[in-house]
């Protein structure tokens, strides 16, 4: 039955974004099947092949030195909090450990560093040859192909905007494909620190994190044409050739500059919604608290969301024994965020979850379909599209279910794999 079950999954969410699809009519046996060999040839390529573990290692290795480099920096500024010499011995291990001077500001250095590569015209080409790529396997637009190249190594407003000058052109479809994009990817400044949270409990996670945003590219394109199909309109088919040429920074120092402030912004974002989503769930656990037990338990936000993600984790491959820990977790990454799902997986312990569903739910929490992204969403391509910022609105939280149908499928995917 184990065997059965992500085939089951992948079944299941192929038929539910048909049944909730704008036209029924426009179901395309082809792109299902493109869309699918996209995702296992993509996955077996760097998830079997001895040569990607080499890869895997090199990034990992890379993520380390980059944890290292940003430490010179904390310890420079912060001190013994930001990781220096420590004026007292610890009574355990990690007791000195605090999470916003020592893992957080690592966002500050990704995304000055995402800068640079950009000014540098490296991060550009990248995305130009995947969505070259994406686009010549699944038969959709330049403009299309390119924004979800994009949301796999930036955000999903830096992906967009991109794509600026021709958002108002593009037909329904492609708009709707590049905000489930959006929703089922993560962008680089997040990368390295989900890397620090996870590097513990799963072996290779920045190979890992980094191949889920790869494959779940292909899913996005699949689900959100299944949910919105294409409806004939050729606007947005030409190439995006000259989209990336226009200058953001005038040199390197101001690549930097820029960078750094904006991840600034970034990370007190991060900072914000930590303190305020932890707080907000402690609250509805302390409310809940006043209720009876269940099963010899007091009520949880917790448990409520694992008994209801339960169905949908053991569809993508986790046992059902496990399946309310899965469930809890996917719960957290869609009500509040991928973030503090992914801390709470590093805080499980070894025998809450196999080591093959800690990996199968590291992909299939990696994205930002939560409600939280929804109005980052709307509130940036709304002002890059000023004139279809109704329809960006109206395809809001379609983007939001769409994004999570996404990460599911590519969860499954690597439950067959692994």
């Amino acid at each position: 039955m184990a065997e059965i079950q992500p085939f089951l999954g992948l079944a299941a969410i192929i038929l539910f974004a048909w049944a909730i699809s704008e036209n029924r009519r426009g179901f395309s046996w082809r792109l299902v099947a493109a869309a699918l060999v996209v995702q296992f040839a993509l996955a077996l390529v760097l998830l079997k092949l001895p040569q990607s573990q080499i890869v895997f290692v090199w990034l990992n290795d890379g993520v380390v030195a980059l944890q290292k480099a940003t430490e010179a920096g904390t310890s420079l500024v912060f001190g013994f909090l930001g990781g220096g010499p420590l004026p007292f011995k610890e009574p355990y291990p990690g007791a000195a450990f605090i999470l916003a001077f020592r893992a957080l500001p690592l966002v500050l250095l990704m995304s000055a560093l995402s800068a640079l590569l950009y000014h540098w015209r490296i991060l550009p080409w990248i995305v130009r040859g995947f969505a070259w790529a994406l686009g010549k396997a699944l038969g959709i637009s330049g403009a299309a192909s390119f924004g979800t190249a994009a949301n796999v190594f930036v955000g999903m407003v830096e992906a967009p905007l991109l794509i600026r000058p021709y958002l108002n052109r593009i037909s329904r479809s492609e708009l709707f494909i590049v905000m489930t994009a959006g929703m089922a990817t993560i962008a680089g400044t997040m990368y390295a620190l989900y890397v620090a949270f996870l590097a513990n409990v799963i072996p290779g996670a920045a190979g890992h994190l980094l191949t889920a945003s790869l494959i779940s590219a292909p899913a996005a394109v699949l689900i959100a044409r299944l949910m919105v199909p294409f409806d004939g309109t050729k606007a947005g088919v030409e190439a995006v050739e000259r989209v990336e040429t226009k200058r953001l920074y005038d040199n390197s120092m101001d690549a930097i500059t820029t960078g750094t402030i904006d991840g600034l912004r970034l990370l007190g974002y991060i900072l914000g919604m930590l303190v305020v989503l932890v707080a907000l769930v402690a609250l509805a656990n302390a409310i809940l608290g006043l209720a009876p037990d269940a099963w010899g338990a007091p009520l949880t936000l917790q448990r409520i969301l694992g008994w209801v993600m339960a169905p949908v984790t053991w569809l993508i491959g986790i046992p059902w024994n496990e399946a309310v820990i899965a469930g809890q977790l996917l719960g957290i990454k869609v009500v509040l965020n991928e973030l503090l799902a992914y801390l709470e997986l590093a805080k499980l312990p070894p025998e809450a979850l196999s080591e093959r569903s800690r990996l199968i739910m590291t992909y299939a929490m990696c994205g930002f379909a939560h409600f939280g992204s929804l109005g980052i969403m709307i509130g940036g391509m709304g002002a890059m599209a000023p004139e279809r910022r109704g329809e960006i609105v109206q395809l809001g939280l379609k983007s939001v279910l769409a994004g999570v149908m996404a990460t599911c499928m590519t969860g499954a995917v690597v439950a067959v794999l692994v």
